[in-house]
């Protein structure tokens, strides 16, 4: 009798612990997680959810690779994509600590080649200038997403690109910078950026299935990307950005990120020792610059922040009264987001394997409403209304603007007299070939277009990788009727003879 009352008592201890109100909340998040990945089609994702230092969630969910039976677990590879900029500023960090640069150096000073198209902005752009966003430059990623060239010939055609506004007037998202602070990095440690990180980042914090460039993955284990084309979801082909690798190339299971999230929430600290000095550490989360609205994610007409910023390598908001730090990654077809709540100790990264899939903003919002804030608020019913209706406007701008066709025109010239090789230094080239009644654009050996007569000497139609959807082609002829020039998505491109 006393066994069994024994064999009892403990029964119900475990099912006491089993049933602590912790224990519950993880309980109801993990299935809020399954539920979310289920209302946005994600195939498969993985989130990890810290406090106080410690793991109270590390999961995957649903499967690697669509109509595939692999499952997603912690150990499955997804890309870091922009959430690697964060990396790569407490890199620099390390080195500020050391004495061997400072945030305000002139870039100069360590790359005496740099060189951009404004020779103010050249002897003026500071360091800390790299990671913010501010430097008058607007959007070159056509240097590494529609071109297949080295980092040093990104960087060396970056001094052709005229500034978009002046220097730390503005806000305009800016990837290759992050690669200049890469070649700092290099040049002031001797060691490549991928060499530095992994050995000052990811192997003191036991990163060991965390890797710099997506050239270095060799594992099964590892997902797969998607994109929601002509109505349903499709595997792509994978995108590569190895070329700017301090901006976004670094791939890890979300079990690594566990370990990342933890360090960065608790001022750099590991079990060996700290990243960077504790100053050094605030350093990083210190607002720099105002995010103007229009550069803010569309999450913001929900969550309502009264202010918006970017320090270094972190977007910035307040919710509910505290500050949030966080970074979205987005390769196509491949999802990430990195958030802190530092006051509370919180941390969430999340993983998907769908493109802009935007149950990440809402897995993050969840979190910190269901361990730290409270509320009741269905973030991802939120969220998806909210993404549908953008879609639904953006549609209808694509109608508005075929309504601007005008119908029963032809081409000036024959299809065959438009044929031939167009060039840009900066934007590289374009080979134009006839296809039956079509035209057909190779761009740079990256991607191609099928164009058919739209109106006058524009072509319209879909690229080869469907997920890039449709694109206008429009012809310049001088004054002898031939054609001379093509603009492609606002890259001009002149005929060579």
């Amino acid at each position: 009798m006393k066994r069994i009352l024994l064999i009892i008592l403990v029964l119900g201890t475990i099912t006491i612990q089993a049933q602590t109100p912790e224990a519950k909340l993880i309980k109801e998040f993990d299935a809020y997680v399954e539920k979310s990945r289920k209302q946005y089609q994600v195939p498969g994702l993985a989130i990890t959810v810290v406090k106080d230092g410690k793991v109270l969630l590390k999961k995957g969910y649903g499967v690697r690779q669509l109509d595939k039976p692999e499952a997603v677990n912690d150990q499955t590879l997804f890309a870091c994509a922009s959430t690697t900029k964060a990396m790569t500023a407490t890199c620099m960090a390390m080195l500020v600590d050391e004495g061997k640069i400072s945030w305000d150096d002139a870039v100069i000073k360590h790359l005496p080649d740099f060189q951009l198209y404004d020779p103010y902005v050249t002897r003026d752009l500071k360091i800390r200038d790299l990671f913010t966003h501010n430097s008058g430059v607007g959007n070159t990623d056509f240097l590494w997403s529609v071109m297949d060239i080295s980092s040093d010939e990104v960087l060396a055609r970056m001094k052709q690109v005229p500034p978009t506004y002046s220097l730390r007037s503005s806000f305009i998202y800016q990837n290759i910078f992050y690669l200049y602070a890469g070649k700092v990095i290099e040049k002031v440690s001797g060691s490549p950026w991928e060499v530095f990180i992994k050995k000052r980042i990811f192997e003191p914090l036991g990163m060991t299935r965390t890797y710099p460039h997506l050239q270095m993955v060799n594992d099964a284990n590892q997902s797969s990307e998607h994109y929601w084309v002509d109505g349903k979801t499709v595997v792509i082909s994978r995108t590569n950005a190895d070329a700017i690798g301090p901006a976004g190339s670094v791939w890890a299971s979300v079990d690594d990120m566990s370990k990342w999230a933890i360090c960065m929430l608790d001022s750099s600290k590991y079990a060996g020792g700290r990243l960077v000095k504790p100053t050094t550490w605030a350093e990083l989360f210190k607002p720099q610059v105002i995010v103007p609205a229009d550069e803010f994610y569309p999450t913001a007409q929900l969550t309502k922040p009264n202010w918006t910023t970017y320090s270094l390598g972190w977007f910035q908001q307040d919710y509910k009264g505290k500050k949030v730090n966080f970074h979205t990654g987005s390769l196509a077809g491949e999802t990430a987001i990195n958030g802190q709540l530092p006051e509370s100790k919180l941390g969430v990264y999340v993983f998907g394997n769908l493109d802009h899939a935007e149950v990440r903003h809402a897995l993050m919002f969840k979190a910190f409403d269901v361990f730290a804030l409270g509320g009741t608020r269905d973030w991802s019913t939120e969220f998806q209304a909210l993404y549908k209706n953008l879609g639904q406007q953006y549609e209808q701008k694509q109608k508005e603007q075929d309504l601007q066709r005008i119908l029963n025109t032809k081409p000036s010239l024959a299809l065959t007299e438009y044929t031939g090789k167009y060039a840009s230094d900066l934007y590289g080239e374009i080979i134009v070939t006839t296809d039956g009644n079509s035209l057909n654009l190779a761009i740079n050996n990256v991607v191609n277009a099928k164009l058919d007569h739209w109106n006058y000497d524009t072509f319209s139609g879909w690229y080869d990788k469907r997920w890039w959807g449709k694109t206008k082609v429009q012809f310049t002829l001088n004054a002898a009727g031939r054609a001379t020039t093509l603009e492609v998505e606002g890259m001009a491109f002149t005929r060579v003879p």
